[in-house]
């Protein structure tokens, strides 16, 4: 099913993400994750694509299985270190797996990368430029986009001209990257909506479970990390199942919050934990239940 029809029949979706493993003796054991994942009823789970586009095959059949269990798959893709011929391979495979919506990425750029080298060899630069391949074999695209700016643009401002031209080539939604102060997104929000920008615009909320993971967070995502998300981290950093019940607390605190104030797309980057996903749930079911049925 596409997700842009999912998201336009919904007041709040409710979607996961998981990774593809780095050794292919894992992969079962991903499926595994995935397919758990589907019993909790999201409305769609996507897969991350791996750097450099490491685990592009994985990626495909964790996918599949997603399919098969009977919920709908995002597929990352990403231009890096991809030929046009490869892209378009991968696309075709996609397809072939039932496959109908593709998450449209640029890609970090490899950490092993030599001077000289070539990483777009299919000249597609940024995310913008698959978006319109993928729109031309029929397939639902999605954009990702940074609530406080992505970490290489030179303002906020030259963000937002950035994620609009993605948007015109024909992005259907738009995924955020984690943030944890919400006030952040409701400003990201106005500023999308006074460029032009109405696609649907989906929450990312990744939990907090472990301290060590915010130093981490703030690399990947530019994000700010508030006061009492740190006080949380600096007292229960060596209680391990402490920390976790207060991450899931503060991830809940802030799902209420969003959908309170009208956010209609929850997406919760789950680390491949199902457990964690499971108790986030638990306590927003009912919340989703009720805002889907005014």
């Amino acid at each position: 099913m596409s997700i842009a029809d999912i998201l336009n029949s919904k007041k709040v979706s409710l979607s996961f993400e998981v990774f593809p493993p780095k050794k292919k003796e894992a992969l079962e054991s991903i499926k595994e994750t995935a397919v758990s994942l589907t019993k909790l009823n999201p409305d769609f789970i996507s897969v991350t694509f791996g750097a450099g586009g490491t685990t592009k095959g994985y990626t495909a059949e964790i996918a599949e299985a997603i399919e098969n269990n009977g919920t709908t798959s995002l597929a990352h893709l990403t231009c890096v270190r991809s030929t046009t011929e490869a892209l378009e391979n991968t696309i075709d495979d996609l397809k072939k797996r039932n496959i109908k919506n593709v998450l449209a990425l640029r890609g970090d750029y490899p950490k092993d990368a030599v001077t000289g080298e070539n990483i777009f060899p299919s000249g597609f630069t940024h995310a913008s430029d698959l978006v319109a391949l993928l729109k031309k074999e029929g397939l639902c695209v999605g954009g990702a986009c940074y609530p406080e700016g992505h970490p290489e643009s030179a303002s906020r401002e030259a963000d937002i001209d950035s994620l609009k031209y993605k948007v015109d080539a024909g992005v259907d939604f738009l995924t955020t990257q984690m943030f944890f102060d919400n006030d952040m997104l409701y400003s990201f929000l106005y500023r999308l909506q006074s460029a032009g920008i109405h696609v649907p615009v989906l929450a990312g909320i990744m939990p907090i479970t472990n301290a060590n993971q915010v130093s981490r967070m703030v690399d990947l995502s530019n994000a700010y990390i508030p006061r009492k998300l740190l006080a949380i981290c600096d007292r229960f950093r060596d209680s391990p199942q402490a920390m976790m019940q207060a991450g899931i607390a503060y991830a809940t605190d802030q799902i209420i919050d969003l959908i309170s104030n009208g956010v209609r797309g929850i997406h919760i980057y789950t680390m491949n934990k199902p457990e964690i996903a499971t108790a986030i749930i638990k306590n927003v079911d009912e919340i989703i239940k009720a805002t889907n049925e005014k």
